[in-house]
């Protein structure tokens, strides 16, 4: 099978290129997958395809950029110069623009593919019916909300023009299938990056690090962990150092500017910027627990998976697709109240001041993260394939699963 995969990557800052990157890292070791067209944003660095395994051919072709307007044209010509077998989207809805005309004609692109008769599956990491506007940043008018929805409805039925439509997280399915009267949803679920060998659980000598991964400035905010972390302070003798990892939201340029100097005062406090690929085990290996400061949330959590991987303790607010998330997958941690820092202190507090309790809830998360590897989520998609070429050629309709019991009795 050649295999277009559509998506952000790196050097790319735009949204779900880390998970882009693993895509590809995993699919291109599949035996059936011969080749892959990787279908990017332009970057002025060159894409990171130094994989240590050896795997199927890249071939890359920079086809889109950002807000860009000629998004569907240009995207559409690479696949028809292309021929691919088959297109794996992997979308959300701000994927090709933060500007409402951009975004959307992006979102047409699956239609387009279904019309060309090219099996496809779109990844759809969020719904809009799921994500708070307001605190995600999109907008707080409530008029512009309704307007937001509206829009979002259509651009939803865009990507449901793709033979499947893939989510992670089983809410998703009900929700959507109810709404759209759509039979052609999946769950599967996000995987976990990597599965290194199982961690010692051993902390570095020095202060415990604290530490917050993303992109933050709209639903992710490092006031309340920071503020959280002084309180600690103020109350036990534990050295700890606050770690804030990544960068600015898109929606929000220069955030972690403003919190520098806001909290300049506070000592023990690293701002990361960029995480290259080949730095994100250090990160994770040498936290004490990794904290989720969201006052929202838009889909499944790639930092939760990530922190299972490397056997990290976590705080996560009570609230949407986290809570589902973890019951679903296993993961396990300690919640807090996302509008009162007093709970986040709480929480973190009882991580970091209780060596067994923090090794109980990294070992929990690391089985976790194993029992999904993205390996296995790669052979899912190539199943998938397989079964909308042969049910295009025997008219049959696929049966897909809808909650993780089924999708494992499935692909046992």
């Amino acid at each position: 099978m050649k295999l277009a995969i559509v998506t952000a990557y790196p050097p790319s800052k735009v949204t779900l290129t880390e998970y882009g990157y693993h895509l590809v890292k995993h699919f291109r070791l599949q035996e059936q997958v011969s080749e892959i067209v990787l279908i990017t944003d332009k970057t002025v660095e060159d894409k990171d395809l130094n994989f240590e395994e050896k795997g199927c051919k890249i071939t890359v072709k920079e086809a889109w950029d950002f807000n860009s307007y000629t998004n569907l044209f240009r995207v559409n010509k690479a696949i028809s110069q292309t021929k691919p077998d088959a297109v794996l989207f992997n979308l959300q809805f701000l994927k090709f623009g933060d500007k409402k005309i951009p975004a959307a004609l992006g979102l047409m692109l699956p239609l387009l593919c279904k019309l060309k008769g090219i099996p496809t599956i779109s990844l759809l990491h969020n719904i809009l019916e799921q994500v708070d506007l307001e605190n995600a940043g999109f907008t707080k008018n409530r008029l512009l909300q309704k307007v937001y929805n509206f829009i979002g409805t259509t651009l939803t039925r865009f990507v449901l023009a793709s033979d499947i439509v893939a989510v992670t997280i089983s809410k998703y399915v009900s929700i959507i299938e109810k709404k759209y009267k759509a039979r052609n949803i999946a769950l599967i679920p996000h995987g976990s990056f990597e599965t290194p060998p199982e961690p010692k659980y051993s902390l570095p000598v020095g202060p415990k690090q604290v530490m917050a991964f993303g992109k933050f400035g709209t639903y992710k905010k490092v006031e309340i962990l920071i503020e959280a972390v002084e309180l600690i302070r103020a109350r036990c003798s534990e050295d700890i150092e606050i770690v804030i990892a990544g960068t600015d939201s898109p929606n929000t340029p220069g955030y972690l500017d403003e919190m520098k100097e806001k909290y300049s005062h506070v000592p023990q406090i690293r701002f990361t910027g960029y995480v290259a690929e080949e730095d994100v085990p250090i990160l994770f290996g040498e936290s004490a627990v990794t904290v989720f400061p969201y006052t929202s949330t838009t889909g499944s959590s790639g930092v939760l998976h990530q922190a299972g991987s490397y056997g990290n303790a976590v705080v996560l607010p009570d609230l949407g697709d986290l809570s589902v998330l973890v019951r679903e997958e296993g993961y396990t941690g300690e919640f807090f109240n996302p509008s009162n820092t007093a709970s986040l202190a709480d929480a973190i507090e009882k991580i970091i001041t209780h060596d067994a309790y923090r090794i109980q809830l990294g070992k929990t998360n690391y089985k976790a993260a194993c029992s999904l590897p993205m390996s296995e989520i790669a052979r899912m998609y190539v199943e998938y394939f397989k079964a909308i070429k042969i049910s295009k050629k025997e008219g049959f309709e696929l049966n897909l699963p809808k909650k993780i019991s089924e999708l494992e009795e499935q692909h046992v």
